[in-house]
């Protein structure tokens, strides 16, 4: 790779190296430039849970940044597959907190990564009967709790 490639260049050039036919959209966003691929073997290169995206993602951002520190963060997506699951996950954890709004009981979700709390966190953040919370950042097990609102807290 030669020196200061755009974030596309960078992927395509490892994309092309690893053999895929494919086509890559970027675009920017509010929280960084987006990468979206199309190609015929997504499942391959989605791999297991998005494991190989997240990699893929990972190198991506570790050339841009050895070029910049300053470069602004890439997200890499294969035919939305992020978007996707994102959608997905969020709707199955508005099960547990519908859960939690009729018992009143707390529920704690499995441990999930920064990105994944992020993501529940801003979900729930305008909701005025539940809130989620989550141990601190030096915390073993990274999990998020739904619970009730504090009365002085909640909306009438």
């Amino acid at each position: 790779m030669t020196a200061n490639q755009t974030p596309k260049e960078i992927l395509d050039t490892m994309l092309g190296h690893l053999g895929f036919g494919f086509e890559i959209q970027e675009s920017d966003t509010d929280y960084g430039v987006l990468l979206q691929i199309y190609t015929e073997e997504k499942d391959r290169l989605i791999g297991s849970n998005g494991e190989t995206l997240e990699e893929l993602q990972y190198l991506v951002n570790r050339v841009c940044q050895a070029q910049n520190p300053d470069a602004p963060k890439v997200y890499v997506d294969v035919e939305h597959y992020r978007t996707m699951r994102n959608d997905s996950l969020v709707q199955r954890v508005r099960k547990f907190a519908e859960m939690v709004r009729d018992t009143g009981k707390p529920f704690h979700l499995d441990p999930m990564n920064a990105y994944d709390r992020r993501l529940i966190h801003t979900a729930f953040k305008d909701d005025p009967d539940l809130m989620t919370w989550s141990p601190p950042d030096d915390a073993r097990i990274k999990r998020i709790t739904i619970k009730r609102r504090p009365e002085e807290e909640a909306t009438p």
